[in-house]
């Protein structure tokens, strides 16, 4: 073992983010946070990870939830504990590129609520997308994490790694951070990352993977071994699967040795207690996919977050049974954009696509999301390699690459969009700007207080008839068709909610434009009577977090809109018709 190998090892709790991302689609509410947090504070932890990834869009679109509040409540509880936050560089906490001026605002904002390690990545290594915040970062005083998006492809390597590393040293980090998401990285892999780079640079490395291919404790093992500073786990009870590693088995494999963590297995033990109760209460949220070992994702390479929400998606659609291909498609799509390493957003963009081109009837990519366009376009970067022509031609015709940091090309937003959100009285305390910006198209609903709280789902019932009964029917009454949510299900009895006046038509209407799969009318672009040419976009759907463009099929006139921004469509309802 190298003399650096000799130091403790630190451990970075991510029962708080990560986790509950990974197994349960990022649906754990601040209530039961809180006392979690004051437990994890006794146990003596590196950093707990309880900010920033998927939780900022979770808590306003499902959970009515602040996320700046729950940064200040975190913060109170945890006094001894710094709280780390994933930040996606240019990308902060959503799904495209902002500002500098909005980057700017987000951190400060998030040092001053409570934010101690800022953990920035860039999706595709990208690092003219990660030096504005990074930048930030240390002007604000805070510890700075670069981490390097680990994949594995045709044009990656161990050695590329670690070049990467040795430019964000160059860059002031204080850390550097191997962010395994899909939990590829072999043992030897990351012996030879880890030891490479502390040979080189003078700087505390972590590795982060998850369990999803059954090899992270095996690989965590390694790393102790090549002289890792600080490794990520959650809680047992909230770890394995598509999660990480436990914090209590790693714990305990380097008790009594020079790598010995000085974590209390008696303080774990309450902490995995509350856990426990937290595990009962949103039991219906876990997926037995989720939970397992899956070697697959050594081919399709989803992180854990992406798979329980490709899940939770997929059964939005009623398309459950199309998993598989979903898949198999996935790896095909990666290809053709360039071996992207698969993690939000570029996981979003390449498993989004990939449901497209297997649910969507036609040809493969005859749907391609904004952001595909956006991506081929060069505006989330450079992909690590070239797309081809074919491709290229295929989703964005015969427009231009763009070569410039995508972020040049963004003009300052941060007073205008403040300024529109107080003139539509949307702002209570200043974070509520930056919620705005981030999500301008859900963030209006959520600031009003008009969303409500997604409701727990009972874990699954086991008798036939149980599975047999859908989540969602339509009923005519009188001859007036209503749209019936089911929430719940037992002793013969079903309980509905939403009933509703369906006014969306199905079936064959003359003219009518249908939905291809179930989201949410996020823009109307067109009025009645409008005169279109086929291809013109007629209005977006925002479906799996990525905004679907319907377009007109022929030259004509728009006769009738049967939707309003913000009504939530299934796959075949008629959206409007042209003529």
């Amino acid at each position: 073992m190298c003399a650096a190998a000799q130091n403790p090892v630190h451990i970075t709790d991510t029962t708080l983010r990560d986790a509950h991302q990974s197994l349960i689609a990022t649906r754990l509410r601040t209530e039961d946070m809180i006392p979690l947090a004051k437990a994890i504070d006794e146990c003596g932890f590196f950093s707990v990870e309880a900010w920033g990834g998927a939780t900022f869009d979770t808590c306003i679109r499902f959970l009515n939830d602040d996320p700046w509040d729950r940064l200040r409540l975190l913060k109170d509880e945890l006094k001894h504990t710094p709280i780390q936050m994933l930040l996606r560089g240019q990308n902060l906490v959503g799904y495209r590129h902002y500002p500098d001026d909005v980057v700017d605002q987000f951190i400060a904002a998030a040092y001053k609520t409570g934010v101690d390690i800022f953990r920035v990545f860039d999706a595709l290594n990208d690092i003219r997308n990660m030096k504005r915040s990074m930048l930030q970062v240390k002007k604000a005083g805070a510890h700075l994490q670069g981490a390097i998006s680990y994949t594995t492809s045709p044009v990656h390597s161990t050695q590329s790694f670690i070049e990467m590393a040795l430019e964000l040293y160059s860059l002031d980090c204080d850390s550097i951070c191997i962010k395994d998401m899909a939990g590829l990285i072999m043992p030897e892999a990351a012996r030879e990352l880890i030891a490479g780079i502390k040979k080189k640079a003078d700087i505390k490395v972590c590795l982060h993977s998850h369990c999803t291919s059954g090899i992270a404790p095996i690989s965590y093992q390694a790393a102790i071994e090549a002289g890792v500073d600080i490794l990520d786990t959650a809680m047992s009870p909230f770890s394995m699967g598509t999660s990480q590693p436990p914090t209590e088995s790693i714990v305990a494999s380097v008790m009594g040795t020079p790598r010995d963590t000085g974590i209390d297995l008696i303080k774990l033990r309450a902490v995995r207690n509350i856990c426990l109760q937290i595990r009962e209460k949103y039991g219906g949220l876990l997926d037995p996919i989720s939970e397992r070992v899956d070697s697959d994702v050594l081919i399709y390479q989803l992180p854990g977050g992406m798979i329980s929400n490709l899940v939770s998606q997929l059964k939005e659609q009623d398309a459950l049974n199309k998993m598989d291909a979903v898949l198999a498609e996935i790896p095909k799509v990666r290809q053709d954009l360039g071996y992207p390493p698969l993690v939000t957003p570029t996981s979003q963009i390449v498993g989004s696509q990939a449901v497209f081109n297997v649910l969507v009837n036609g040809p493969r990519y005859k749907n391609v999301t904004k952001e595909v366009k956006d991506y081929v376009r060069g505006l989330y970067g450079r992909s690590p390699a070239p797309i081809s022509d074919q491709i290229r031609n295929l989703i964005i015709g015969d427009e231009k690459v763009i070569t410039v940091r995508p972020a040049d090309l963004l003009e300052p937003a941060y007073q205008k969009m403040k300024e529109e959100a107080e003139k539509a009285g949307l702002v209570k305390k200043e974070e509520d700007v930056l919620t705005y910006i981030l999500y301008p198209a859900i963030a209006p609903t959520f600031l009003k207080g008009e969303r409500k709280i997604e409701e727990l789902p009972k874990k699954q019932a086991t008798s036939e008839i149980t599975k047999e009964i859908p989540n969602q029917m339509e009923v005519e009454v009188d001859g007036e068709i209503f749209s019936v949510r089911i929430v719940s299900v037992g002793n013969s009895k079903v309980e509905v909610t939403s009933v509703k006046p369906q006014k969306i038509p199905r079936g064959e209407v003359p003219g009518g434009i249908k939905s291809n799969m179930q989201g949410m009318v996020l823009k109307i672009m067109v009025s009645h009577g409008a005169i279109v040419k086929k291809g013109d976009v007629l209005l977006v759907l925002e479906a799996m977090k990525m905004e679907n463009p319907i377009h007109s099929p022929i030259d004509g006139r728009v006769e009738h809109i049967f939707v309003d921004t913000g009504d939530v469509v299934q796959n075949g309802d008629v959206l409007l018709v042209v003529q």
